[in-house]
């Protein structure tokens, strides 16, 4: 599914994804394992774990949401490949679209 972000969207969102991270900050559950301080990458999997349960429940603000956090904090993305079966470890981002 292609997720459009709007122009200048980022950009409005800065604050609430500046505040997502610092509660991300505080730690996070994993899967089935507690993460101190995640680092980029496994905050961009717990994101895009919510970004798939946003589109499954079609709520649209909230998946325009998440897949800005994930394009804020990985500009080069192209596609996420997102595990949907309780490892969200293995959900994957690719810079190139298949």
């Amino acid at each position: 599914m292609d997720l459009k972000i709007p122009d200048g969207y980022l950009e409005t969102m800065r604050t609430s994804f500046d505040n997502m991270d610092k509660d991300m900050d505080r730690g996070w559950q994993i899967g089935q394992r507690w993460v101190k301080n995640p680092n980029p990458t496994q905050r961009c999997q717990l994101v895009a774990g919510k970004l798939l349960t946003a589109l499954e429940n079609d709520n649209e603000q909230l998946a325009l949401m998440m897949g800005g956090y994930i394009l804020s904090r990985m500009p080069n993305v192209k596609q996420v490949v997102i595990d949907n079966t309780g490892v969200p470890e293995e959900t994957s981002f690719n810079s190139q679209t298949p």
